[in-house]
């Protein structure tokens, strides 16, 4: 009976111990995802570039820009020191994690007051206890209804470069 009573005693903590990890790991990976939002709309490049890895990657919405961090700081910068940053607004956020909680990967919804819905997917790893964006990548998603119509205005404009 004493060793039943260790062994529920073992797996109740066991059990507490491992939600209350993966509680600790989304909120620290959703701040981390406010934080960058809440940085770029206040146009604060340090704080903002902090937030990423140093082999971080950048996809915006259109197909040619996968930037590496070092190109990406040399595009933004140029705005934020004009405190001009971009304002997205989070609204629908799903975090997940690898088996052993040091990589993170989430999709969220965004608003944003000139291009309307957008979607920010990523992944974060985390280094020496800190959640670092390693990908962002910005969407625009498109209604299953629109797509053929966006897909022939994107094509002909391909066609004019």
């Amino acid at each position: 009976m004493k060793t039943l009573l260790q062994v529920l005693l073992a797996t109740a903590l066991l059990t507490f111990l491992t939600t209350s990890r993966a509680e600790s790991d989304i909120e620290q990976v959703s701040g981390v995802l406010d934080k960058l939002h809440s940085q770029a709309s206040q146009a604060n490049f340090t704080e903002y570039f902090n937030l990423y890895a140093p082999d971080a990657v950048f996809i915006g919405t259109d197909a040619d820009e996968v930037w590496s961090i070092s190109e990406f700081k040399a595009y933004a910068k140029p705005h934020f020191d004009k405190g001009t940053g971009w304002t997205y607004l989070p609204r629908d956020r799903h975090i997940y994690f690898s088996p052993d909680h040091q990589v993170a990967w989430f999709d969220e919804l965004l608003d944003n007051k000139k291009l309307g819905e957008t979607r920010g997917t990523g992944v974060l790893i985390k280094t020496d206890n800190q959640w670092k964006i390693s990908q962002y990548h910005l969407t625009i998603p498109i209604p299953n209804n629109l797509a053929t119509d966006i897909a022939e205005q994107i094509k002909k404009h391909h066609t004019k470069k």
